[in-house]
């Protein structure tokens, strides 16, 4: 039984990837306008293209959002975002969630995919974690964002662990991030990525159409916060996803 759904998701997957490549195909001229170097004031016209784009990927692929707490996003505040990361879905889902013009903090392997690679030559920020000097880049550009009143996501976790749900260890850079630019972090907990589209082969793992909960938590302040209290502060998001984690029983 475990088999025949493993070669069922993996149909459903090969069906979820038809339909980005069709409608990013189809939209890739409006990307390529919009995204183009030195055409920044355009990039907000490639996010709500984004919303759009994400917005059917997810009505074909049978997934419904449901969001709570969404009353704790002040439309007119930036944020550094800090969900857990446990799918591919999840970048999809943060479309959905906040409606104001944000930037990812991806691995640099995705400005190498072929096509979909424009979300990341100018608009979105790559990292090698490997590189002291591109992580330094990275972290300047996302300050830049911030300044300019644009909201950065960074996962925490920096991947996807392979023990998903279960949280994977905090890295640093973005409550760094928060701290010393004085925005508010805001935790993200997602409940059921990982079985909607589980990060493993074709034919492998879990993965299906149904309910794609995100729980969008108190953002947290840090005016006030200097370097001494990065650790602090990375032990309450922590802390903040975990237990929400082992409240529906996902560890």
């Amino acid at each position: 039984m475990r088999k025949v759904k493993e070669i069922l998701g993996g149909i459903w997957k090969l069906h979820v990837i038809v339909c980005f490549i069709v409608f990013l195909l189809l939209f890739y001229p409006f990307y390529s306008n919009y995204l183009r170097k030195g055409k920044e004031r355009k990039f907000k016209k490639a996010f709500r293209l984004l919303y759009f784009h994400t917005k059917i990927l997810l009505i074909l692929s049978g997934i419904k959002v449901k969001l709570y707490n969404g009353h704790n996003i002040d439309k007119n505040q930036t944020y550094v975002i800090a969900p857990n990361h446990t799918s591919f879905l999840d970048i999809v889902i943060l479309y959905q969630t906040f409606k104001n013009y944000f930037v990812f903090m991806g691995k640099e392997e995705l400005g190498k995919v072929p096509i979909f690679n424009i979300f990341f030559k100018n608009m979105n920020i790559t990292v090698n974690r490997k590189s002291r000097v591109s992580g330094k880049r990275a972290m300047d550009r996302c300050a830049e964002e911030l300044k300019k009143g644009n909201s950065v996501v960074v996962f925490p976790e920096g991947t996807i662990p392979k023990n998903t749900p279960q949280l994977g260890n905090f890295k640093s850079g973005a409550f760094k991030l928060a701290v010393e630019n004085q925005i508010p972090i805001i935790p993200i907990t997602f409940l059921d990525n990982y079985k909607r589209l589980e990060m493993k082969g074709l034919f492998s793992g879990k993965a299906g159409p149904g309910i794609a909960r995100a729980i969008i938590h108190e953002p947290i302040p840090t005016i006030g916060l200097t370097e001494k209290d990065l650790i602090p502060l990375q032990d309450k998001v922590y802390a903040i996803i975990n237990k929400e984690l082992e409240k529906h029983g996902r560890r």
